[in-house]
């Protein structure tokens, strides 16, 4: 039986330069972070919708950035988290792995700040 999901977002679909495309990766990953948080999404949804393939490929080749593309490492491993590790370690680690993604995406934010202040400066 397939699964129907309400949405899944396609990184591939954003418009824009290359660096509002990093800064809309890093708020749509803070967001993600939020509802796994929450519990509003479980890691396997997450997969599902925003953590697949096909995100992974166009972070590694379009949005060349290594935070993002760490972020995509961590967001593929969550579920596994809880097929090898006993409940409450699985649980622990989980958060850890929510809380370095939170992190990357506060590095690619700043990064751009401090780039479109350098761009201002000099333009």
């Amino acid at each position: 039986m397939i699964q129907s999901y309400p949405f899944r977002i396609v990184l591939s679909d954003a418009t824009g330069s290359s660096a509002q495309q990093l800064a809309l990766f890093a708020l749509l990953n803070l967001g993600m972070v939020q509802s796994l948080t929450s519990g509003v999404l479980s890691a396997t949804e997450a997969i599902q919708r925003f953590y697949n393939a096909d995100n992974c490929l166009y972070v590694r080749k379009y949005l060349r950035s290594n935070e993002a593309n760490a972020i995509m490492s961590h967001g593929v491993q969550l579920p596994d988290l809880f097929d090898c590790l006993p409940a409450d370690e699985a649980q622990r680690e989980f958060f850890h792995e929510l809380e370095t993604i939170r992190s990357l995406c506060l590095t690619i934010l700043q990064k751009g700040r401090s780039l479109g202040i350098a761009n201002r400066a000099t333009g």
